[in-house]
């Protein structure tokens, strides 16, 4: 009985981690905030001091010169991160991010997202995909800024913002943004965009009904143009 009553049991395995219930639950150095439309989740200048992971919704990156000129530098959606310039020693956010709609965002500070890189192999490699396939996005848009034509540039934000291209089923309603959003993305006129978006319409590209529908068709357009 003795031997017996010295015997421990065995603790039950740790289960494995999973990148995806981390990334949706609150917990340690990590919550979750509903944002409305319009509502920033940090303003350029404020401390950088936390990474943030996109769980609905979209939002825009934008920057302000010295002289307050406003560009929309991206354009985030659901299972994006950002802010992440904070683990490379960033002080201040370079940038503002604004729901674009109404948006639930896992908020991780810097000393949990260092702790978890460190810790989870699976999370980190995870991180390190979402880095590598932003980079190759922005390499693109350098490469559609610098040879594709404005009608081409509308085209691609058009799909991207629908999530053609993305994992998953493609988002046939892009949330509601302005051509004058669009104009500073793509970085021509409202004029054009104007024009552009009339003549996608014609053509069964993309539809309005108080909503922007975009259709897979459109990618005919970045592929060949309109000629």
């Amino acid at each position: 009985m003795g031997i017996l009553a010295n015997v421990q049991p065995k603790e039950a395995p740790k289960p494995p981690f999973d990148p995806k219930i981390f990334l949706a639950k609150v917990g340690a150095g990590r919550n979750i905030t509903d944002y409305r439309k319009g509502q920033m989740v940090f303003s350029q200048g404020d401390p950088a001091d936390a990474i943030f992971y996109i769980q609905k919704g979209k939002l825009k990156i934008t920057v302000v010169s010295k002289q307050g000129k406003e560009a929309v530098i991206a354009i985030s959606a659901a299972g994006d991160f950002f802010g992440e310039g904070c683990l490379a020693g960033q002080i201040k956010r370079m940038a503002t991010a604004t729901a674009l709609v109404d948006c639930a965002i896992l908020r991780l500070e810097k000393s949990e997202m260092i702790r978890v890189l460190h810790d989870e192999p699976v999370f980190s490699e995870l991180f390190l995909r979402y880095l590598l396939s932003r980079n190759i996005r922005i390499e693109e848009d350098l490469v559609d800024q610098l040879f594709n034509s404005s009608e081409k540039r509308l085209a691609r934000v058009l799909l991207l913002l629908a999530n053609f291209g993305k994992e998953g089923k493609p988002e046939p309603v892009i949330a509601k943004i302005s051509q004058e959003m669009l104009a500073e993305i793509i970085g021509a006129t409202r004029a054009r965009v104007n024009f552009f978006m009339n003549r996608f319409r014609k053509l069964g590209f993309i539809d309005y009904n108080g909503k922007l529908y975009v259709h897979s068709s459109l990618l005919n357009v970045v592929l060949h143009g309109l000629g």
